[in-house]
């Protein structure tokens, strides 16, 4: 509703500006230019994310003073704060990074996105910078259509430098024409009243254009046109601060819980960080002031003293809000807390991952551990047996041997409810995440795929399992009994595995380890070397009973193939040259019948 009425006002006032004031439609090409420019330029660092930049941002953000160093060099680089939040928060939906991480990224974005006010001052204005943008365009247009990835990046960039550089020159002359018919400086205020009024016109302006570097150039090149007042364009620049939240809260809002706090966490940070700038304004100006004195700016600089103004007032926000961040996490987890669901839905498939590669295949991993978790409960529970049982128990043979328990519960109703569900969402999103992933992580989320297959697949193994499995368990001839608790043991024994082996640092993860439960259920089985002949031949159990032991133990051996390769897709070695090792030296069937053969 709000966007019906909102989005036709902003037409209004743009046409009748058009139709009042020649100048006004080129300063407003300006800022269109600029933003265009902007979106190339995200576009273009886009290209460079497929695994470089989501690598760094992984082992730079551990500490929090890694993460601040890291939001401020890829905004100073990026020259868009924007993209530096989007990606944060894609990686904390992922649960790639924490809250306080991403938090840190936001601080030092804050700092980082200062350096844009800097270039547009101390460059921008002082160098005809229009006359580098038309090459710039020329040589982007020749990149942008080759067929390499990383070439194509670089087109983009240049286009979005060559747009930006364009924008910045028409702002500068429409305001430069614009005091020859209007005088803005007859609408200045003074006072707290002023700052206030400006503020909340610089909240308005980020808000609409989504980009405070976009309100900055304007705020820039009206101060350098004399067309706003110094102190007005203090206000400005506060607002411009606070309003770029804007761009996080849209960004979270298709991302998940997580993503929700950061917003939140970035508004309250640039809401408090206004509040400060405003409430010590004289303190503030004194500082610039000072500062710019001892770097040798003229006093009637006003351009580059708006610069030292905007990094001054976001270091001093950083500095005072730092020692909250503990607790400004503890209040976002208690605000905003996980959400508790009646029916298991997907909690990685998240829109605001698919932009990245890793963090799409980091998603996709994390809900198949989501899906093998839920199919956990059905396996377990499908024996006999609870989860604390086998992730706790000290002794599974002895446990199992001595327990009769049946777990009465509905196999059919769990599946449906936590399990099929679930993997009909991973498979529709993965589906659509297929045409826009690069070919070179298509064979991982191929393998991801697959693994939630074998898992809906050893569900079911499980299910037939199940019938004979509950009834001989606890039937009075100890001999099927035994074998039956022979087949729970191994598929426990193999879960706990998984579980410990899941729990351990991925470097000293040795997944091949699991193939020793492969050779297992079939070397220690009556069914494979030869004793369920003598079992039936000495009366011991039934042709009947042999014939179901035939039949349950194929789907056991199923059962733990299947999981087995599930875990090494899902928890094994992520980079490739490791994965195809791992296939390598793992056990296949033809490999797991020539151990057999040979003992």
């Amino acid at each position: 509703m709000l966007r019906r009425i909102f989005l036709p006002a902003i037409f209004v006032v743009l046409v009748y500006g058009f139709w009042v004031s020649p100048d006004f439609k080129q300063i407003s090409a300006g800022v269109a230019i600029f933003l265009f420019g902007m979106l190339f330029l995200e576009e273009g660092f886009r290209a460079f994310t497929g695994g470089r930049l989501e690598r760094v941002l992984n082992n730079t953000t551990d500490k929090l003073w890694k993460s601040i160093s890291f939001g401020v060099v890829t905004t100073t680089i990026m020259q868009s704060s924007s993209l530096v939040s989007v990606i944060t928060i894609s990686f904390l939906s992922a649960e790639l990074i924490t809250l306080a991480s991403g938090i840190g990224i936001i601080f030092g974005a804050n700092i980082g996105t200062t350096t844009g006010a800097w270039l547009i001052a101390g460059l921008g204005l002082k160098v005809k910078i229009s006359t580098y943008a038309m090459p710039m365009l020329v040589f982007a247009i020749v990149l942008v259509f080759q067929n390499d990835r990383s070439l194509k990046g670089i087109g983009y960039i240049l286009a979005g430098l060559g747009f930006l550089f364009l924008g910045i020159h028409n702002m500068k002359e429409g305001f430069e024409a614009f005091r020859s018919t209007i005088d803005l400086t007859q609408f200045a205020m003074t006072g707290y009243l002023g700052l206030f009024a400006f503020a909340g016109i610089g909240v308005f302006a980020t808000v609409v254009m989504q980009s405070s570097h976009a309100t900055l150039v304007l705020i820039i090149t009206a101060l350098a046109a004399q067309q706003i007042t110094y102190e007005n364009a203090l206000a400005l620049a506060i607002g411009a601060n606070v309003g770029t939240t804007i761009t996080a809260i849209i960004g979270s809002m298709s991302s998940n819980y997580q993503g929700k706090r950061l917003a939140v966490g970035h508004l309250i940070f640039n809401v408090i960080t206004g509040a400060i700038a405003i409430a010590f304004i004289g303190q503030m100006v004194w500082a610039v002031d000072t500062v710019s004195q001892i770097a040798g700016i003229r006093p009637d600089d006003y351009t580059l003293k708006l610069a030292v103004f905007h990094t001054i007032f976001n270091v001093v926000g950083v500095v005072v809000l730092l020692p909250f961040v503990t607790r400004l996490v503890d209040f976002l987890e208690r605000v905003i807390p996980v959400p508790v669901v009646d029916v298991v839905a997907p909690e990685y498939l998240l829109q605001s991952v698919v932009d990245f590669p890793e963090t799409l295949l980091e998603a996709v991993r994390k809900e198949t551990i989501h899906l093998y978790d839920n199919a956990f409960e059905i396996i377990a529970h499908g024996i006999n047996l609870h989860r604390k049982e086998i992730l706790d128990s000290d002794d599974l043979e002895e446990l199992i041997s001595k327990d009769r328990e049946i777990i009465e519960f509905d196999l059919d109703a769990v599946y449906e409810r936590k399990v099929k569900a679930l993997y009909a969402e991973i498979l529709e999103f993965i589906g659509r995440a297929q045409g826009e992933i690069p070919s070179e992580f298509a064979d991982q989320l191929f393998g991801l795929r697959q693994a939630c297959r074998q898992i809906i697949m050893t569900v079911k193994e499980i299910k037939h399992l199940r019938k004979n499995l509950t009834r001989y368990m606890v039937d009075q001839d100890e001999d099927i009994r035994r074998e039956y608790n022979a087949l729970r043991i191994q598929l426990a024994s193999l879960l706990r595995d998984i579980d410990e082996m899941r729990n351990i640092d991925e470097d000293e993860r040795n997944i091949i380890d699991l193939d020793v439960h492969r050779v297992a259920i079939d070397e220690e089985s009556t069914v494979v070397n030869g004793e369920l002949d003598r079992l039936i031949r000495d009366g011991m159990i039934t042709p009947v009973m042999g014939t179901s032991l035939i039949n349950d133990h194929g789907y056991a051996r199923d059962a733990i193939w299947n999981l087995t390769d599930i875990a090494k897709t899902v928890f094994g070695a992520r980079d490739m040259a490791e994965m195809e090792a791992e296939e390598l030296i793992g056990l296949d069937e033809d490999d797991v019948e020539a151990v057999s053969v040979g003992r």
